[in-house]
């Protein structure tokens, strides 16, 4: 067992230090949003109000949803996608969806309501080109000093990486789906 001497001393006034994060949940691997859930979970256990905005999954129901009714009016979340993906049946009607998206991360960034917002799956819409990152990497930059905000989805630009506070990059070791042929399992995967 460690002394008291021996255990490291944290200097009180870095407990006072307080920042919006910008935080990116990137990589091939699944648990980008599930991740960002889970900061939202524990957000609003210390009473923190939480919004996610989702840029591409549809109006399926989910777990996320489900929860998030019950912890409303603290836990807000607005699809605003339909399921798309590269292989776009309507590259328009996406851009948009997208448009909309982002028009209402933007209105939420600016309401100062919330302490934490997700903006869903915006990476692969940045990466797509249905946003510009020089858009993202400007509104970031001018949120209030006290909101953090978490960007989750694949092939997170290095500029919004060079920006963010702490970027997590999840690998695929193993996936039921493409190893075992299995599909996404409710309270797991959705």
């Amino acid at each position: 067992m460690d002394s008291p001497q021996s255990k490291p001393q944290i200097d009180p006034s870095i407990l006072k230090k307080k920042k919006g994060l910008i935080i990116v949940n990137t990589g091939d691997g699944k648990g980008k949003t599930t991740a960002a859930l889970g900061v939202a979970l524990r957000a609003l256990g210390t009473g923190m109000k939480v919004c996610m905005i989702q840029f591409i999954k549809g109006n399926w129901t989910s777990g996320e949803h489900k929860i998030a009714e019950k912890l409303s009016p603290d836990f807000e979340i607005y699809r605003k996608g339909e399921g798309f993906t590269w292989d776009t049946k309507n590259r328009d009607r996406d851009q948009k969806l997208v448009r909309e998206a982002w028009t209402l991360c933007q209105e939420k960034l600016a309401s100062k309501k919330y302490q934490l917002l997700i903006f869903d799956e915006i990476n692969y819409v940045i990466d797509y080109n249905y946003l510009s990152i020089q858009e993202v990497l400007e509104v970031l930059s001018k949120k209030s000093p006290d909101i953090h905000v978490i960007l989750t989805g694949r092939n997170a630009k290095p500029e919004l990486v060079a920006m963010a506070d702490l970027v997590t990059e999840m690998r695929e070791v193993k996936h039921p789906f493409k190893d075992q042929n299995l599909p996404a399992q409710p309270g797991i995967d959705f």
